[in-house]
């Protein structure tokens, strides 16, 4: 059987695509190579012709997903930019699907256990951070962006972890309703 010239990095695209979906809704322990390589209709020996190990996935899965979480807030409202992606960021919506939304609630603390902190959450945190910087939530300490973030990953985790659907609406919106950016100058 004869493949198009761009098979392999087309196949490549499809199992990042793929793992970045499960490590964000299962974990990364959580996914199995086995199980995810047959769900796209490929054998788990095949995988080794794309990468090298499951660590190695896992970064290029962590790249993928974080461009498509800050795709997302590439170009919002002018008026509150911080608003915009706190109010997507602590929504039901992001919430109740973990594996397109953003990789942190997820993986930040696994990748923290396994002992192999990345470059690209560096970068994903330091975007984020920066959209998020004119929040007041603290004394003017310069630190406000990353304030916000930590609170948003964190109400995220917690709202995904608990039972009770009332207590974690409202832990989003306990925590939307602290971050508040500041007004625009004129």
């Amino acid at each position: 059987m004869r493949y198009t010239s761009n098979h392999k990095a087309e196949t490549r695209q499809r199992i990042i695509g793929e793992a970045a979906r499960r490590f964000r809704k299962d974990g990364i322990e959580g996914t199995g190579l086995v199980p995810l390589m047959k769900a796209l209709g490929l054998t788990h020996g095949g995988f080794y012709a794309h990468f090298e190990s499951k660590d190695a996935l896992v970064q290029a899965s962590l790249e993928a997903a974080a461009e498509q979480t800050l795709e997302r807030w590439q170009a919002p409202p002018a008026d509150s930019p911080a608003r915009a992606v706190i109010d997507q960021y602590l929504s039901a919506e992001h919430r109740d699907e973990p594996g397109e939304g953003c990789p942190l609630p997820t993986l930040a603390a696994e990748l923290g256990l396994r002992g192999q902190p990345s470059a690209t959450a560096d970068a994903m945190v330091a975007r984020m951070t920066s959209l998020l910087a004119d929040c007041r939530l603290a004394p003017a300490s310069g630190d406000q962006g990353i304030v916000a973030l930590a609170a948003m990953v964190g109400a995220l985790t917690l709202a995904r972890a608990v039972s009770d659907r009332g207590a974690s609406d409202g832990i989003l919106a306990a925590v939307r309703a602290a971050l508040q950016p500041a007004p625009p100058t004129a």
